[in-house]
């Protein structure tokens, strides 16, 4: 049974890096589901519709729209895999690599802009120092 201090601290933590996401996530300028997608397949590389479908915890038909769309826009590719003669994956193309990164780097200007905006010279660097305790957090 946790702390109750560190039950509070984690209650905080969650709602508070929860709020930051989906406010960092409305800089973005396609739809957050397609943008999932995206950054799903350059985290983990080629894919089928199916294992998108589970890593995205959406149904295999939604991702299948899902696909479709994003490969009418040229954003992602399909090729052969290379044991199941029977299956395809998906992956990022050039053009799909690059919109995904001027995304990232739309959030990243809004949350540098806002962290230069809110914070004082000394929460900034106290804030440089708590990303290290939050990666380790994540890790465990």
């Amino acid at each position: 049974m946790p702390l109750p201090e560190s039950a509070a601290v984690a209650a905080e933590l969650r709602a508070a890096t929860g709020k930051l996401t989906r406010r960092v996530k409305r800089e973005d300028q396609m739809p957050v589901g397609q943008v999932a997608v995206l950054g799903a397949l350059d985290r983990s590389g080629a894919m089928t519709t199916s294992e998108l479908a589970a890593d995205q915890r959406v149904r295999p038909q939604s991702m299948a729209r899902a696909v479709g769309l994003l490969m009418d826009q040229g954003l992602i590719t399909r090729r052969a895999h290379p044991t199941d003669g029977r299956k395809s994956l998906v992956e990022l193309s050039a053009a799909g690599r690059a919109l995904l990164e001027e995304e990232r780097g739309r959030r990243t200007d809004w949350l540098a802009h806002a962290i230069e905006s809110e914070l004082t010279p000394e929460e900034r660097q106290l804030l440089a120092r708590a990303i290290g305790l939050v990666e380790r957090l994540a890790a465990h």
